[in-house]
């Protein structure tokens, strides 16, 4: 039996010192020091095999952050591993205290393709490490070659509904063939489009109208918020099309990052696609001519396969089901606390499936450090990261 670990971790804006990522925002030396300190030892704990991050800005910090957590992890071995000689050294303990090193993992890193390199104006990609390696070259999806045209349906006496076209996405999605005892895994890291609203400059003005909060515009905002969420349900179909490309050719996947929504929003519901009923024979069929004519025992059998198949799992819902009540949150904002990043996976992993391949076995929650900003104990969160890191601890059949 194998046993793997896979983490998200979105790290809030990685860039180095004194470099302007947003408007009038940027690192001191000091303060870069101490995030990058603050990431060292919140990758040493995880200690995870596969870890997805969002909100990279540049490589090199992240790499910088990887050799420091192995120095680190180099320094807990030495001081909590005991001596090989020593005749307590096979006790199982000491296995779980082992740090293991990224010195011959691979990281693949997404740059933002709209990201300018402007000061001021930068834009985050993402990243994933592996200490399997990668079994192919690693996939970005950004720029779509063929734009997303979405219909809209008609209503009433309308001819033409209009549509909404999507032609790249805000933030890269990265897609990974991780091999893993006899299996390879098809691991995709996203980051949504977040909340905030989408404002339309006008030409020539300096600014979008909706963004003047003196003038307080509730109908615009409310339409950048609307542009918003269309904009992340889009790209959270991109994903789903990716993920089904995937599973129709029979690949385990998994699905990491910051989904910018919770596990019931329309937009995570697209990308793990639908919960089957129990039962198809109470309902009409689509070709009814009486009230009588519903699915066969046959068809609802199909039908509940066919979607089944093709269904992901949220790893947070199969931990929440062995818990007594919900003590899972990956952000903290006005005193409200949701989880907006999310593990995904396929069947392969559901113990449920007589195919399954391996299962989860646990899964952790390190978010110790998040506040609204309302504790006094934790002055550098705006450091640390708004986001709390998510781990499934995983196994492997054979």
């Amino acid at each position: 039996m194998t046993r793997f670990t896979i983490a998200s971790f979105n790290v809030k804006n990685l860039i180095g010192p004194e470099r302007e990522y947003y408007r009038f925002q940027s690192y001191t030396p000091e303060e870069y020091a101490w995030k990058a300190d603050w990431m060292a030892d919140q990758l040493l704990t995880l200690n995870a095999d596969i870890v997805g991050f969002q909100e990279v800005f540049e490589e090199a910090p992240l790499r910088q952050v990887i050799v420091e957590t192995d120095r680190r992890g180099a320094q807990a071995n030495a001081a909590s591993i005991p001596d090989p000689s020593k005749r307590y050294h096979r006790k199982a303990i000491f296995q779980k205290l082992a740090y293991g090193s990224y010195a011959e993992a691979e990281l693949a890193f997404a740059a933002n393709l709209n990201d300018t390199d402007e000061s001021g104006k930068r834009r985050p990609g993402l990243a994933v490490l592996s200490r399997f390696g990668f079994a192919d070259e690693p996939e970005v999806i950004q720029d779509l070659e063929q734009p997303l045209d979405i219909p809209m349906a008609c209503l009433g006496e309308e001819d033409d509904a209009g549509f909404y076209t999507l032609r790249r996405l805000s933030r890269p999605i990265l897609k990974v063939q991780v091999p893993v005892g006899k299996q390879v895994i098809s691991v995709f890291n996203c980051h949504l489009k977040s909340k905030l609203g989408e404002y339309i400059n006008p030409q020539g003005a300096p600014y979008p109208p909706e963004t003047v909060l003196t003038a307080y515009d509730a109908a615009g905002r409310a339409m950048g918020a609307l542009r918003a969420a269309l904009r992340r349900m889009g790209e959270a179909w991109v994903l789903r099309r990716a993920v089904l490309e995937e599973l129709e050719q029979g690949r385990p996947v998994m699905v990491l990052g910051d989904f910018n929504d919770g596990e019931h929003a329309v937009s995570s519901e697209i990308i793990s696609g639908e919960v089957p009923f129990k039962n198809y024979t109470w309902m009409l069929r689509h070709d009814a001519q009486h009230p009588a004519d519903r699915y066969s025992k046959e068809e609802d059998a199909k039908i509940r396969e066919a979607i089944d198949r093709v269904r992901l799992r949220s790893a947070e819902n199969m931990f929440l089901r062995k818990s007594l009540r919900d003590v899972v949150y990956t952000t903290a904002f006005g005193g409200v606390h949701e989880s907006i990043d999310q593990i995904y996976m396929s069947r392969h992993f559901d113990p449920a499936w007589p195919g399954a391949v391996g299962g989860m076995h646990y899964y952790s929650v390190f978010n110790d450090h998040l506040t609204d900003g309302s504790h006094p104990e934790a002055p550098y969160n705006k450091l640390a990261s708004d986001h709390g890191q998510i781990m499934a601890h995983m196994e492997l059949r054979g």
